[in-house]
């Protein structure tokens, strides 16, 4: 929700594309700096007490950015520096969040668990900026001429009161994990989850295919210079096509929840992949809005799918001694392609026009997808089930 209300202020600000594409890098790079070191703590420390320092800070941050809105400052600066504070918080967060649910439940309901767990995170991720686009919209069209800040200052309030609820509700969440070893952070203790990441070669596909797929496919990162500059409309427009691609993600999360993925699992990682890249390329290269809401209803419907298996494989496959450790690979390479895709969006649209980048990012998404099917990791292509990579280790395949 932050991070859509910061890129249509900002656009409206300075109305450069390579601002939107700052917004990205302003968080990428504290969060890769800080993110080996966010896993080891992960490991050693209390995973709750990490996750509740985080959203207070998350709090602070979005406190920050309201103040800003309510005083309508003109500058884009001390937004990125805010923004930098996030991916400090997020690095530590979201590898104690990915490795937390094994310490909460039973070990025979695990599998369910994480299920769950993802399904419900994946859901956020996406429907989040979607509900964000709506509430600036209406925020905006309530606000008449200063629709800009308004729209971004309910958005900042509604984000506050949300995680403000976050932080009550883990504070009564109760732990179960065995007492730990804590050990001081060496370079081999940090380097641990990544050495697991590339012996496991499923779990690498898995994850890198995420990181290339996504990197280029980053059109969402575009919609406030699309809505604007394609479309010709204003945010009510945007909040609209903001919400689109979580209203596929929410359905196919809903399907998946009831039937989820249990056979032919690497066709379906794959499959969601390339309808995110097929739909990417539509988008990029219509000038209708319906066509544009269907080309993101599918690419979020894509995207879902192959999250969800993706986050499945890696927890299941992880031990959960080094589990924070191999969270924080696994979200430097969401976060790589997420805001350093943002950055790669915006600095495209920059150079050579913006939608040629959208399009070229779709066609490059899906020559990823065919590459690492057929050439890189076949084996993850032909994957049937979950358990068939616990028999390949076990055989010593």
């Amino acid at each position: 929700m932050l991070i859509i209300a910061v890129g249509w202020q900002v656009y409206h600000i300075t109305g450069r594309v390579l601002d939107l594409g700052l917004i990205g890098l302003s968080q990428f790079v504290p969060f890769l700096c800080l993110s080996l070191f966010a896993g080891h703590a992960a490991d050693q420390f209390d995973r709750r007490g990490i996750i509740m320092l985080c959203l207070l800070t998350y709090l602070i941050c979005t406190v920050l950015l309201l103040g800003f809105a309510w005083a309508a400052v003109g500058v884009v600066w001390p937004t990125y520096l805010v923004l930098a504070l996030l991916g400090m918080a997020r690095a530590f967060q979201t590898p104690a969040a990915q490795s937390f649910v094994p310490n909460i439940v039973p070990l025979a309901a695990l599998p369910n668990a994480i299920a769950v767990s993802s399904s419900t995170f994946q859901i956020a991720t996406i429907l989040g900026p979607s509900v964000g686009g709506l509430v600036y919209a209406f925020g905006a069209s309530s606000q008449g001429t200063q629709g800009t800040q308004g729209g971004a200052a309910w958005v900042y309030g509604a984000a506050a009161v949300l995680l403000a609820a976050s932080l009550a509700l883990m504070f009564w969440v109760k732990r179960r994990r065995e007492p730990v070893d804590r050990a001081a952070a060496t370079w081999d203790s940090l380097l641990e989850g990544l050495r697991f990441v590339w012996r496991r070669k499923p779990v690498l596909g898995a994850i890198s295919l995420d990181l290339f797929a996504v990197l280029f496919g980053g059109a969402t990162a575009l919609l406030p210079a699309f809505t604007t500059d394609v479309l010709h409309a204003g945010p009510e427009v945007f909040g609209l096509l903001r919400a689109a691609p979580g209203v596929g993600a929410g359905v196919i999360a809903l399907v998946l929840a009831l039937r989820p993925v249990t056979r032919r699992v690497g066709v379906y990682m794959f499959g969601g992949v390339a309808i995110f890249g097929m739909a990417t390329v539509v988008f990029g290269l219509t000038e209708r809005f319906w066509v544009a809401m269907i080309a993101l209803v599918l690419l979020g419907a894509g995207d879902m799918v192959s999250v969800y298996i993706r986050h499945l494989l890696v927890q299941l496959e992880t031990p959960d001694e080094i589990r924070g450790r191999v969270s924080a690979v696994n979200s430097v390479f969401i976060g790589a392609s997420n805001e350093l895709g943002e950055f790669e969006s915006g600095f495209t649209a920059a150079w050579f026009g913006l939608v040629p980048a959208i399009v070229v990012g779709g066609v490059v998404t899906l020559t990823v997808t065919a590459l690492w099917a057929g050439v890189l990791f076949p084996r993850l292509w032909r994957l049937q089930t979950f358990e068939q990579l616990k028999d390949d280790e076990l055989n010593g395949t």
